[in-house]
């Protein structure tokens, strides 16, 4: 057997070098034909499909909003980054993206359900039906009537459940629940329709829900006695201990008729009839929770 005859150095470096050359040719073109393939026309976003329930958006509003945003093509373009896009769009609460092929992308959105106001009036704050709450143009709002909810930051869910079951409550009264605050002390607050103001006092929600029932199964008879009706309501506070105070428009205790009335008992008002009074005095009761 012979031995293999050692090839010079020279000649050995020659070969290196000639093989990393031809390595770096075929990956600069094969970069090459990457990049030109990935900028390709044929491979561009050719078209957004959206889909789903929209009824503060359309194309026009989406593509002046989003369109800007989209960066790459069919093969590049950042879904996270794309969806971001669209949930920044006013009234979007969620947005579900995916590519089609051929340079198509499928986007599913689905928009806020405003129920109601939420924080101070200046505000453009609004709380959807998860009791979330997210910014909007006031002026896009369909439906009249909406409530309008207070609170410390985080509470909203709280308070849309709680409105929904006053609102229950108070519509045997014929009464809209226009206003419900959770103060900062933990107590309710709530203004009717016709701008009565009700304490409700604090606890849990059924302690504060019983409450608002007893007052009202036995506030028509109360306003019947001084003949006036429950829309005659002004003020009412239901965090005395077993009864409420309240007021009634056009009733006064001035005179011996009226301090007659502020001691007798109420028939058939039960616990709270013993304690209702039409009297004014209570208007410093506003400021309690």
């Amino acid at each position: 057997m012979t031995d293999k005859l050692s090839l010079p150095l020279d000649v050995r470096l020659m070969n290196l070098s000639a093989s990393l050359l031809f390595t770096g040719c075929a990956a600069l073109v094969l970069v090459a034909g990457v990049w030109w393939l990935l900028r390709h026309p044929g491979l561009a976003m050719a078209r957004i499909v959206v889909q789903g329930d929209l009824v503060h958006n359309n194309a026009v509003t989406l593509r002046a909003n989003v369109v800007p945003h989209l960066v790459g093509n069919f093969f590049t373009l950042d879904l996270h980054a794309a969806r971001a896009a669209f949930e920044q769009v006013p009234w979007v609460r969620r947005a579900q993206l995916r590519r089609a092929y051929p340079g198509s992308l499928l986007v599913q959105l689905q928009e806020h359900e405003a129920l109601a106001y939420w924080g101070p009036e200046s505000g453009s704050a609004l709380v959807n039906r998860q009791g979330e709450v997210f910014e909007a143009n006031l002026g896009d709002i369909e439906q009249e009537g909406l409530p309008h909810l207070l609170g410390p930051a985080g509470s909203a869910p709280e308070v849309l459940r709680m409105h929904g079951l006053l609102q229950s409550a108070f519509a045997a009264l014929e009464l809209d629940l226009r206003v419900l605050e959770l103060t900062g002390r933990g107590g309710w607050r709530a203004t009717l329709g016709d701008a009565a103001v009700v304490e409700l006092g604090g606890g849990t929600q059924q302690e504060v829900l019983q409450r608002a029932q007893r007052f009202v199964r036995t506030l028509a008879p109360v306003a019947t006695k001084y003949g006036r009706r429950v829309q005659a309501l002004e003020f009412a506070d239901l965090r005395h201990a077993g009864g409420y105070a309240l007021r009634l428009r056009g009733v006064s205790t001035v005179g011996a008729q009226g301090a007659s009335a502020q001691r007798q008992s109420i028939p058939g008002a039960g616990s709270a009839g013993r304690n209702a009074r039409p009297t004014r005095q209570h208007a410093t009761d506003r400021g309690r929770d």
